[in-house]
């Protein structure tokens, strides 16, 4: 486990784990009042939160599955990364994929937001070729639908 600091000017409690093996913490929306996203629309919902990470680690804020399917709302840039080093409030893009306008209110969950682990890169350069492999220079469909 890692231990994030967090400022919590939502209103709400802290985002927490639903179940013992959630990987996931539901975000809710911290608006003032109450925001619609038209059809095909995109908005920056604010979240009231703001954290310092562990240096090596991330936020990912996910979409919400049961919103993606129920009523066509996903995020934007998913998953939007949270860089240990940013200090501002999280907010959230909420796209609308469906065809009718959909209301966020204050409270409701808009997302999940993840704790992952990463490296940084250190770049080799000094090769002049790649190793071969089976799927080679295969790329987006090379293996079928079936």
């Amino acid at each position: 486990m890692a231990t994030v600091r967090i400022l919590n000017e939502s209103g709400f409690a802290l985002p927490e784990y639903a179940t013992a093996l959630s990987a996931g913490m539901d975000v809710r929306a911290a608006v003032e009042e109450p925001v619609t996203i038209a059809a095909g629309a995109r908005a920056l919902i604010p979240t009231g939160l703001r954290v310092a990470l562990p240096e090596g680690f991330e936020l990912q804020m996910r979409p919400r599955s049961g919103l993606a399917l129920r009523s066509g709302i996903t995020l934007l840039n998913s998953p939007g990364t949270i860089d240990a080093d940013y200090r501002g409030e999280i907010g959230v893009i909420l796209i609308n994929h469906s065809d009718v306008p959909f209301t966020v209110n204050r409270g409701d969950r808009i997302a999940q937001m993840v704790l992952a682990r990463y490296e940084r890169i250190v770049w080799d350069d000094s090769c002049a070729n790649l190793d071969d492999t089976e799927r080679g220079d295969g790329g987006f469909g090379h293996s079928g639908v079936r």
